[in-house]
Parts: C-alpha cells; structure tokens; sequence
C-alpha cells in the first residue's frame, strides 16, 4: 500500500461525504478538508442546492443516483436501504487520496487501486447500531417494524464488510472510537472536531432568560425531554433546527417553546449570546453544540454520557466549570439540572468557557488532520 498521501501537484484527493443538506457538525468539519485540498474532488449522494457554505458549494460536486429519486430533499432516510450501492457507485479510480467523512455509508466507498482511503468517522451507521430501537422501534410504523429487521441486519453486515476499504480511520471522540472497535474491529486515532470560536462574542451578563436548543430534530437527540422540562418549569425555550420529530416535539410544547427552524450563523450567534444556558439532552458522538455555547460565555446542562464527557468540565473538576450534568435521561432529571443552574450555586466565567472552547479551535483542528495525513498509511 502507499506510505501515506503524496505531496506535490500530481495528487489527485476524492472528498467523500454522506450528504450535502445543510451545515451540522460534519459539514464545518468538510469545510476544513476543502481549504486542505482546495482542488479536490467532492462526491456525495445528493446535495440540496445552496443549503452548504459557498466553500463547498463552489467545489465539483458529484452526486449518485439517489440525487434523482422523488422528494429526496426531504425524504432522503426512506431510501437508507439504497444507500450503500449508491457510495459504491463512485468511479473513484485516478485518485491518490480517498478522504472520507462518514456517519452513515460514506466510508464504504471504493478507492482505486493504489489509492489511499482514510476516513473521518462521525460514528459507525447509528440507525443499525446503537441507535436502531430509536429510528425503527415502537415509534415507527408498523410496516416500518416489519420490514426493517432483515434490512438492518444486511446493512449492519455491509457496513462492517465495508470498513475493510479504509486504511485508516479517525475518530471523532473517544466515545466513537471504541463503537469503532467494537464494531469493526479497528483502532482509530481521535481527533476532535472543530468550534469556529471566532464565530462568537463573549457578552458576560447578557442572559435574557431563555434556554436554547441547537440541533438535528431527530430521535437519539431526546429533545421532548428539554421541551417536557422547560413546560414543567415554566421557561421559555428556544429550538433552533429542523427534522422529522418536530411535529411530535410541537405536540408535546407547551406556550414557552418556540421553533425557529433554520437560521443563518449570525443569528444562531445572536441567540447563543443571549441564552440563560443551552440543553443538550441526548446521548451524542461528540457535539459542537456545547463548545459553540462556551465559545459564547453561555454554559451548558448536558446528558452525563457520550462525547459531552469529552468536551464540558463539571463543578467537580479542578478546572473552571463549563455546564452540569444530569445523569438519567429523564424530565426530572433535567429538570433538577435547570434548578441547580438557577440556583446560581455554581458560577461560570464566560472567559474561562471562552478559553475551554479554543482549546477545540479549528486550526488547532485543521493541523491536527493535516499531521495525521502525513503520517504513513500501513496495511
């Protein structure tokens, strides 16, 4: 195999990522693998036009045939099943470098012969692993219920099959790392994504009262528990974000929660500013979300488990705290967490949650890669 990615103009790098719908995590991450390979190609499934930053968005984009299904836009996770023949449709021959970002099928690409494949693994294919009973359980239908058994079991058999295409992976927290042996059997080396600090201001005292919630309105994200406490308490909560579970969550609202549904950095920077404190409910591979929220100076209350254990310091500690924990997934459990914040027992220092947030900069991030790039791939 080759010693690692070759410098000079020749090399030819393949950017391979899931899917280009709206920037999350794993596209801020994407955003630094273009300035590293500004000439690079990028395939993808499908890429909903002008929903990425104008650095991707200038970039020549390759989709698979999922691109051309009925409302994909929208619907693209009913075609899950047809995912993995569309990664392996990529010609990928004539590349020295396949760099993927996976967290779905993205790392069962096929290189070409003589080609390197590393792969930046945002988790292992949740909706077959951990977190099946969340997306195909008692909440789905009962068609769904009967039909996705075998359809999980093959794709938990493709996705472990596949992972033997990467030379090497990263992980994106400790947390994902050992799902990474776990299910594949292979070490991988952690890097942590980046916060954008530079983003946000630090504004000490500019607490308007409001909770915040920054994400993906799926399942595994367990935010009906943050609504169910904020109606509970009487607070009022702000959602920012879109997905399937936001007709449920609306339901479960009471006259203090408001959806705001996407909205542009400036704002969501606006609204981190002005929070009481953000909620973090769900058991995550990493999150940004935190480390966004103390590049603000606005703490956190975060589920105690995943990569939240990584990246937000408990009073506990001997550093500066940066959040709480509550350690159930439950409404009183947050709810306990909410009074203990209010209390104003513990204290945060906006300068010291601005400090732990750079210690995740991105160009701490960006050499990071570029080291674990360099080094020798080894079969």
């Amino acid at each position: 195999m080759p010693h690692g990615p070759r410098s000079g103009p020749a090399v030819r790098v393949a950017l391979v990522h899931d899917w280009l719908t709206g920037m999350r995590g794993g596209e801020r991450c994407l955003e630094v693998f273009c300035e590293l390979f500004p000439d690079a190609d990028l395939f993808t499934l499908l890429h909903v036009p002008g929903s990425v930053s104008p650095l991707i968005e200038r970039r020549r984009i390759v989709t698979s045939f999922v691109q051309r299904l009925p409302a994909v836009a929208t619907h693209y996770r009913y075609y899950l099943p047809l995912f993995p023949s569309a990664v392996e449709s990529f010609d990928l021959r004539g590349y020295d470098l396949v760099l993927s970002s996976s967290h779905c099928v993205a790392k069962g690409a096929r290189p070409g012969p003589g080609a390197s494949h590393v792969s930046y693994c945002f988790t292992p294919m949740r909706y077959v692993w951990d977190l099946y009973d969340d997306y195909f359980g008692r909440g789905a239908g009962r068609l769904t219920r009967m039909v996705m058994p075998p359809v999980a079991a093959r794709l938990r058999r493709w996705d472990r099959e596949s992972s033997a295409r990467v030379h090497r992976f990263a992980a994106i927290s400790r947390h994902v790392a050992a799902r990474i042996d776990r299910y594949y059997g292979r070490s991988a080396e952690v890097i942590y994504p980046p916060v954008d600090a530079q983003r946000f201001d630090v504004a000490a005292g500019a607490d308007d009262g409001f909770y915040l919630i920054v994400s993906a309105l799926a399942p595994y994200k367990r935010l009906d528990l943050a609504v169910q406490a904020a109606g509970r308490l009487g607070r009022r909560l702000r959602v920012v974000g879109w997905g399937p579970e936001e007709r449920r969550l609306r339901a479960l609202a009471g006259p203090g929660v408001e959806f705001l549904g996407r909205r542009s950095d400036d704002e969501v920077a606006e609204l981190y500013r002005r929070c009481r404190a953000v909620l973090f409910p769900g058991l995550e591979d990493f999150g940004i979300v935190p480390l966004e929220a103390m590049a603000a100076g606005r703490p956190v209350i975060a589920f105690a488990g995943g990569g939240a254990l990584e990246t937000v310091v408990p009073p506990e500690s001997d550093r500066p705290p940066t959040g709480l924990f509550f350690d159930v997934q439950t409404v009183d459990a947050l709810v306990d967490a909410m009074r203990r914040l209010e209390s104003g027992t513990v204290t945060f220092d906006p300068k010291a949650l601005r400090a732990r947030a750079e210690e995740f900069d991105r160009a701490r991030f960006k050499d990071r890669v570029a080291s674990f790039l360099a080094e020798p791939v080894r079969c």
